[in-house]
């Protein structure tokens, strides 16, 4: 099985409630690998751009409100299966819905501010990590890169 990318995002709450080491914690402890990751904050155009394939969707102008409502925390990561494993470990979008012990389940208080953001597919993994990072800023693993 090949080394795959992912992108996530330690969203505002995340970052609000002082969880981003906890969160990080659990992300490497499930083998996961940190390549880049830094801390910004998004401007309302900036997150509209972000999640511009939700734009026609009720929730967009909440979404992009909350993204751009305070710092949050982009994270390149990489292993082997990168993007099925990070949504396992993070949870159903809603907290309610989430498996127990799953990021979301938790510390999300709601469908709206869930804690964190995983890529859907290796090709939105791709789109969305170039989004805050060139490649020149992801740190490879020298064994991925054999």
């Amino acid at each position: 099985m090949a080394v795959e990318r992912t992108l996530a995002i330690l969203k505002p709450d995340c970052v609000r409630k002082e969880l981003v080491g906890e969160v990080l914690s659990r992300i490497q402890d499930a083998g996961f690998q940190l390549r880049a990751l830094k801390m910004i904050t998004m401007s309302k155009a900036e997150a509209e751009g972000f999640y511009s394939v939700h734009e026609d969707k009720p929730f967009f102008d909440d979404l992009t409100d909350f993204m751009s409502s305070g710092p949050c925390i982009p994270v390149v990561l990489e292993k082997e299966n990168a993007i099925e494993d990070f949504r396992a470990l993070i949870g159903a979008t809603d907290p309610e819905e989430a498996t127990d012990g799953t990021i979301r389940s938790d510390f999300a208080g709601s469908i709206e501010q869930n804690i964190v953001h995983g890529s859907d597919s290796p090709e939105n993994g791709k789109k969305e990590t170039a989004y805050f990072f060139a490649e020149h800023e992801i740190v490879a693993n020298k064994s991925s890169m054999e």
